[in-house]
């Protein structure tokens, strides 16, 4: 019988030695964020380099919260990205449902058109969507962005959503029929519950995909009332100067909703990610 061997002292303290530094990596930028949102304004240039500042002030966060727009910014944003997540994510559990159980004609030359959909620069196809955007009135509107988001957030959502559906054996669905369910109640009794870490994790991509999309928003919207987050930062950025202070509070602000949301959705989504590579 084999001995487990106990692992030496020294091996022990480079693993958490290891894992100390990448999460110290990670996170510094989130501290320097917070660093600087919380340093008065006359001290940032002075005291930009030091590890601590030399005093903390919550102005930066007062200003921006009842002085600026930013809350209606944050609630654009938030509204476009979570109904680009729902809508994306109901339309890619259907196709990648038909995708994974389904043979039709068609079917290889619709995956490789989705796969090309993937290749092209955003910057290549930018000035063609602006010009559709306009040509149907939804210049300066929420509604534009949703489509948009939608649209290019679809075909990785489908790709991902199929995997989970692959995953899942058909011997289930076909019980459930033989039972006396009709195929969309086996989909709706016995397909969906097991696929909520897949359903989890697709919220998840596309809810940060589309709430930190900076290009599509800056192109098509040019009103200060229907402006998202990423564009509301611009403001801060004037002619001759930056209001550093100011905008790194706003990004702290805009840290909560994605963090809130990831909390609410952690158990689906580490469970998507681990279980979608297993099929069988």
């Amino acid at each position: 019988m084999a001995v487990l061997r106990k692992p030496s002292p020294l091996r022990v303290a480079g693993k958490y030695g290891a894992l100390a530094f990448y999460v110290a990596f990670a996170l510094f930028p989130l501290y320097w964020l917070l660093k600087i949102a919380l340093t008065p304004d006359q001290l940032i240039y002075s005291e930009g380099t030091k590890l601590w500042p030399g005093a903390a002030t919550l102005e930066n966060f007062r200003i921006v919260l009842f002085q600026s727009d930013f809350l209606a910014y944050f609630r654009n944003s938030v509204f476009v990205s979570l109904t680009t997540a729902a809508a994306t994510t109901l339309i890619a559990a259907g196709a990648g449902y038909a995708f994974s159980r389904f043979h039709f004609r068609g079917k290889r030359a619709l995956v490789a058109v989705m796969l090309v959909t993937q290749m092209f620069p955003l910057l290549m196809i930018i000035a063609p969507i602006y010009k559709i955007v306009a040509a149907i009135g939804l210049l300066n509107s929420l509604t534009s962005l949703i489509i948009v988001y939608t649209a290019f957030n679809i075909p990785f959502a489908t790709f991902l959503m199929q995997s989970f559906f692959d995953g899942i054996p058909k011997d289930l669905e076909e019980a459930a029929m033989m039972d006396g369910c009709t195929r969309f109640q086996a989909l709706r009794k016995v397909i969906v519950p097991l696929t909520l870490p897949g359903l989890g994790a697709t919220l998840g991509f596309v809810f940060t995909a589309a709430w930190s999309e900076l290009l599509f928003a800056l192109m098509l919207i040019n009103s200060n009332d229907t402006m998202t987050f990423p564009v509301g930062l611009l403001t801060f950025v004037s002619k001759f100067s930056v209001d550093w202070g100011q905008m790194m509070a706003a990004g702290v602000l805009a840290l909560v909703p994605s963090c809130l949301f990831f909390v609410f959705i952690q158990r689906y989504l580490v469970q998507g990610l681990t279980s979608g590579a297993v099929k069988g």
